[in-house]
């Protein structure tokens, strides 16, 4: 995590207060949950050097609120330096005919701080870690490249991406339409199993539209030059 602070903010802060930074790290950039296993743990640390409470929350996202989780322990205390596992565990009524997005958020509550000086303030800044949750269905094949199964559409100045696969999709929001200097925005990072999304573009005359992927777990490959057709895909 990068934090980003004015000079004038940082002289204020070393001035009049002692600035700390508690966090408790997972030890995943993104959490899987295979249908087949029914579950998945996973470690995460305390970095700081006091005991902390670890609260562990899962969040639907907006396209999917469908609960089809639950994480043990939802709180715990974790002594420092130390790890506390946590499950997820799969608890979907029906089987998963695509892969399903949630998101889960790991915050460090310091205890027992020690009582500041005098004429000194102290600042504790508790780190919140927010990761994807991916639940992939039991019997689908992994997919190293599901950007490569998008579908891109161009239509009076109207970009249109389908998704007809079961996988989520994770990519970079800024589009690159070529040839020339079209732009396109995409309203968030990721497009989800059989999902649409339509945006605004400047693409006279472009024939492709170069994306920026990102794998599973977040991390970005080369950017990919996906076939554009002009006017839009017929849905199934």
């Amino acid at each position: 995590m990068t934090w980003f602070f004015s000079p004038i903010g940082l002289l204020a802060l070393a001035l009049c207060t002692t600035a700390r930074a508690d966090g408790m790290v997972p030890d995943t950039s993104v959490v899987i949950v295979h249908e087949a296993e029914g579950e998945t743990a996973i470690s995460v640390t305390n970095t700081d050097d006091k005991l902390a409470l670890l609260h562990v929350t899962l969040q639907d996202i907006p396209e999917d609120p469908e609960p089809l989780l639950f994480v043990t322990p939802p709180l715990s205390r974790v002594e420092p330096s130390k790890s506390q596992l946590v499950r997820f565990i799969l608890q979907s009524p029906q089987p998963l005919q695509t892969q399903r997005l949630k998101r889960v958020t790991f915050e460090g509550m310091p205890q027992g701080r020690a009582p500041t000086q005098a004429g000194h303030a102290r600042v504790g800044v508790t780190v919140r870690q927010n990761l994807p949750v991916i639940l992939h269905p039991k019997g689908l094949a992994p997919n190293r490249t599901p950007w490569e199964g998008l579908r891109w559409s161009l239509n009076h100045q109207q970009l249109q991406v389908h998704n007809p696969s079961a996988y989520v999709v994770r990519l970079a929001q800024e589009l690159q339409l070529q040839p020339g200097s079209g732009r396109a925005m995409l309203p968030r990072t990721y497009v989800l199993p059989g999902e649409t999304l339509n945006m605004a573009a400047t693409a006279a005359g472009a024939q492709s539209v170069r994306l920026q992927p990102a794998t599973i777990y977040g991390f970005t490959v080369a950017p990919y030059d996906a076939p554009l057709v002009q006017g839009n895909h017929e849905q199934p």
